[in-house]
């Protein structure tokens, strides 16, 4: 009975093909769905015979207002809400929702990120239905996925870009696939978004500053155990955790989000979800929705969603994985090995085209998961290196190796059948797993716009290459030999099976001449003629947008930097201070009594000093944080201040947790009232 209850609620909230086949005449639903998967064009009447259809179904949904749901340039969505609702010339409330309130919304640009390209007096935005995407409905508001650029065009968005990525990616694409004579009207990125989260007891979350303003702990010793003996991988969860877990299960089931899987991860408080592959922009619209849903269900449990990168120190972070692969409109998947001569061709020719495309883009795509969080996650515990390499696994590489020997006649042998029975590595940052990538790089909190409008750029251009050169070649076969052959000589310091751990891969690394870059040397790929030409040829963004989005991101990183530094200042001299101060009253009582009864006070005595000199250190090195900070925020350029940042004061945020941790290891508990790791980790009294 409770299967059926469930199988009934599935994407109850989205205006799908389902609902659009009850509400729409069949001419006008046939037009939509040409429009959605074919780029076809709508007519005026169809959009108001579809505002109706939307208008009338939400209605009996219980919505009482409506909104343009937009993604713009932080990793966060945006929605002004409309009520449906107004007044006729009589004074009467009448429900109104036509075609342009579908289509055209208005919003304040000049106060979202935008990188200089709007002043304040520039205010007006406008966002622009998507009608690739489904409508859907939360709470008693029916959001409609839109672009939002400025008013004189300005890309101000996330969701653009990805759109944009997604037509190149198609066009190059269907080039190669007609040269090689394979049928197909289509070829799109699909995603799936792998997504970790810790989860803690809110009343301590409340407790800290730090967690409350920045999303990581500042502070923390180390408890007396940590992630040793895997204890958490796997395990069942507890009871509130499988709790919240069902509860987000039924919230993006009525949004027609599939949780596919769900577990505890490695770090204690961690855990994970995947959802099903979907197109890369419907699965980056569910990625916000699913980040949204796992904040909102915590609070409804007495918890708290942490998708900070770094949480925790000296424990694994969290990341996003980002498993991306090529289908066409017959569901044929171009990366993985066909049955036939013409399909394993096909197959390695893909294949080079992402290789070819991580090496030539290597510091672009890095650009595109840099963050301040995540450069605390990439390097450390579990996650990959921040070298950008690919994984085949042997008997890919064997297949490479025997189609690169020469005995391999391009379009008419077979070759050996490529399995995924190879070690998955999972310290490898891109690593093929049978049909797909895993870009194991992105960060948790970071939305997948960005990777994924990188990954589909990078390899449209590789497959235009191809396209060019065997547009002019007599020797179809002989060409697509040629070209995957060049591409795995040529880019092979790119290939990378070993343990990416291991500091000889790191020499290795350099030597090859591969790209170790942090958040602030990648964000300065992005205006690398290179980039912003690449960016440009394929109608992705503009050089102006793209200069935009450089500035964006350095300013991002700058406030991260800065909201940290002010808030260790903060805690330090309001709560670490006279946590300390009081000990230092104790234990010069317990000396004095002590003294009074002539007992024995050496070691007391000792303890004090230890604990004053540990004090004056921790208050030093604050003041040296705050004059740091105060210097980096008299700097205008931002791409300078950065620098600053990172080279000056996070390592005195470092210099001031070093001393604050040891305090908190000799400080008796009743006086350190700032919730531990022994608490919020493993729930500690």
């Amino acid at each position: 009975m409770k299967s059926k209850n469930v199988m009934s609620t599935f994407a109850q909230n989205v205006f799908d093909y389902n609902k659009m086949k009850k509400y729409l005449p069949l001419k006008t639903y046939k037009a939509i769905v040409n429009t959605r998967e074919n780029n076809g064009k709508l007519l005026p009447k169809d959009v108001e015979i579809y505002a109706d259809a939307l208008k009338k179904w939400a209605l009996k949904k219980g919505v009482t207002r409506y909104t343009h749901w937009f993604q713009p340039l932080n990793n966060f969505t945006a929605e002004k809400r409309d009520s449906l609702t107004s007044l006729n010339k009589e004074g009467n409330a009448i429900v109104k929702f036509r075609g342009k309130e579908l289509t055209t919304g208005e919003g304040d640009a000049s106060s979202f990120p935008n990188g200089g390209m709007r002043q304040t007096f520039e205010a007006r935005g406008v966002t622009n239905w998507d009608y690739t995407a489904f409508s859907f409905i939360k709470g008693d508001c029916l959001c409609i996925p839109t672009t939002f650029c400025g008013f004189n065009g300005e890309v101000l968005d996330k969701k653009t870009p990805l759109l944009n990525s997604s037509l190149a990616l198609n066009k190059q694409a269907l080039r190669i696939l007609n040269l090689l004579q394979f049928k197909c009207g289509r070829v799109r990125s699909v995603v799936g978004a792998e997504q970790e989260y810790f989860l803690i007891k809110k009343s301590l979350f409340d407790k800290r500053r730090d967690l409350v303003y920045t999303g990581r702990t500042l502070f923390g010793a180390e408890p007396c155990k940590g992630q040793e003996s895997d204890g958490h991988y796997f395990r069942p969860p507890t009871d509130d955790v499988l709790a919240f877990m069902r509860d987000v299960d039924d919230e993006l089931w009525k949004l027609g989000i599939i949780v596919k899987t769900e577990h505890n991860e490695v770090a204690p408080c961690q855990c994970e979800l995947a959802p099903c592959y979907s197109d890369a922009n419907d699965a980056c619209n569910q990625n916000q929705l699913i980040m949204e849903t796992l904040k909102n269900t915590a609070e409804k449990h007495g918890l708290k969603c942490l998708l900070h990168e770094k949480p925790f120190d000296k424990i694994n972070g969290s990341g996003k994985h980002n498993n991306w692969s090529l289908l066409t409109d017959y569901d044929e998947n171009l990366l993985e090995a066909g049955n036939t001569p013409k399909e394993n061709a096909r197959f390695l020719l893909f294949l080079a085209s992402v290789i070819k495309a991580v090496d030539d883009y290597n510091g672009l795509l890095l650009a595109s998961i840099a963050s301040a969080g995540n450069d605390l996650r990439l390097g450390g515990y579990e996650a990959p290196p921040r070298i950008l390499t690919v994984f085949l696994g042997e008997p890919l590489s064997e297949t490479i190796k025997y189609a690169l020997s020469g005995n391999w006649r391009c379009g008419t042998d077979t070759l050996p059948k490529t399995l995924n029975v190879t070690d998955r590595n999972r310290t490898s940052p891109f690593a093929f797993t049978g049909n797909k990538f895993e870009f194991r790089m992105v960060g948790s909190a970071a939305s997948i716009a960005d990777v994924n409008t990188t990954l589909n750029t990078i390899v449209a251009e590789s497959l235009k290459q191809f396209a060019d050169k065997l547009e002019n070649e007599t020797d179809l076969w002989q060409g697509v030999k040629d070209i995957i052959t060049d591409v795995f000589e040529r880019h092979k310091r790119v290939l990378f099976d070993g343990n990416n751990y291991s500091e000889s891969w790191l020499y290795e690394a350099k030597r090859r001449g591969l790209i170790i870059a942090d958040t602030v040397q990648s964000i300065r790929e992005l205006s690398d003629e290179q980039n912003v030409g690449l960016f440009e040829r394929h109608g992705i963004l503009t050089r102006r947008e793209q200069l935009a989005r450089q500035e964006i991101l350095f300013e991002t990183y700058c406030d991260a930097i800065r909201v940290e530094s002010a808030v260790t200042c903060e805690i330090v001299e309001k709560q670490i201070s006279p946590y300390v101060e009081e000990y230092q009253r104790r234990l010069a009582k317990l000396i004095y009594d002590k003294t009074q009864s002539d007992i024995p006070v050496a070691i007391e005595k000792e303890k004090l000093n230890g604990l004053i000199n540990l004090h004056k250190d921790l208050l030093n090195a604050t003041a040296d944080l705050k004059l740091n900070l105060t210097q980096a925020q008299q700097i205008k350029d931002t791409a300078q201040k950065a620098e600053l940042l990172k080279n000056g004061t996070i390592s005195a945020m470092r210099e001031v947790r070093k001393y604050a941790d040891a305090l908190e290891r000799i400080c008796p508990q009743d006086i350190w009232t700032l919730p531990t790791y022994g608490q919020m980790l493993f729930g500690e009294e």
